[in-house]
């Protein structure tokens, strides 16, 4: 905390850094106590656990010692922290798996630091000063490698007894009479699972299964937008599989707000049309949960994890 003086006055100015341990990249933000982004680095995601403990402490240390500050820390990761053993289970960042990463970044600083899953740090994001702004419960969902998701409500992360909220990637897909796409093996041993319909892996698998075209998912969407036939009518059956999968997540918490984060939320043509086809599968008559496109991009999981210890106010 840095004290700025004015005669007799006194004004506490809070930071807050976040850390967003992606697989590729690692990226670290800078903010103050209304969320203004002083500074923004990326780094490379070293594959191996040492690596990523120094990155993070190297990110933190040195945005404190630029801006003079002692600062809260905030970490979004893949997976998610057991209640067991204290370690990160899940997280596709397998070298983080089974290894105590909140403790260890703690022991290295030498302070409490904040550790959620990336998706509810994306989801707190977004429901703060995002896409579901006034929205009293926000759902976030990540589609890009993976399938993931967070829950908010009052500005507020819900974690869960088992610390799994939000994991509706590892739920089967709803059978529908019309299905073309085959069910997949998932990572987590199960066959079938949403994430292996509507991530971006499996986007260019079934793809390939019904063309025999082997293409990257965002190319797909490319040539769509640019009127291809084969890809725009795949972009239409992958919208009625997401929209099975999201339904069974409105039957459930029924959230004001879907605010979509990850690749596959660029595809345009899912916020024009999502809602009808929720309509199909939502048990209800009307369907007046929005379906929205993120409002911060990328910077939505680094500022999730500042925010944090901005909503926390421990500094």
């Amino acid at each position: 905390m840095v004290i700025l003086t004015s005669g007799s006055n006194q004004v506490h100015i809070k930071m807050h850094i976040g850390i967003d341990l992606g697989g590729t990249k690692t990226e670290s933000i800078i903010i103050d106590e209304n969320g203004k982004e002083l500074e923004r680095i990326r780094r490379t995601t070293p594959k191996n656990y040492n690596g990523t403990l120094d990155t993070v402490c190297e990110l933190v240390n040195y945005l404190e010692d630029k801006y003079k500050k002692s600062c809260s820390v905030g970490v979004g990761s893949p997976g998610a922290l057991s209640k067991e053993t204290n370690c990160i289970k899940g997280g596709n960042s397998t070298w983080l798996n089974d290894r105590p990463l909140k403790k260890d970044i703690e022991l290295r600083l030498n302070r409490k630091i904040f550790l959620e899953n990336d998706a509810n740090c994306f989801a707190l994001s977004e429901s703060i000063d995002g896409a579901g702004l006034n929205h009293e419960i926000v759902f976030g969902v990540i589609i890009g490698t993976g399938v993931g998701g967070g829950l908010i409500i009052n500005n507020k992360i819900v974690n869960g007894f088992n610390n799994i909220t939000g994991e509706w990637g590892h739920n089967q897909m709803p059978i529908g009479t019309n299905d073309k796409w085959k069910r997949h093996d998932c990572y987590c041993g199960k066959k079938g699972c949403i994430e292996t319909f509507l991530s971006g892996p499996g986007f260019s698998k079934h793809f390939y299964d019904i063309h025999k075209i082997e293409l990257d998912a965002k190319i797909i969407q490319e040539n769509a937008n640019k009127g291809d036939e084969k890809s725009l009518e795949f972009v239409f059956q992958y919208l009625d599989y997401l929209a099975r999968g999201l339904s069974t997540v409105i039957n459930i918490v029924d959230p004001g707000a879907i605010v979509m984060g990850g690749g596959v939320s660029n595809m345009k043509q899912i916020y024009g049309n999502i809602n009808s086809k929720l309509k199909k599968y939502v048990f209800s008559d009307t369907v007046n949960t929005k379906v929205l496109k993120n409002i911060h991009g990328d910077s939505s999981g680094v500022r999730g994890a500042a925010d944090l210890g901005r909503s926390n106010d421990t500094i």
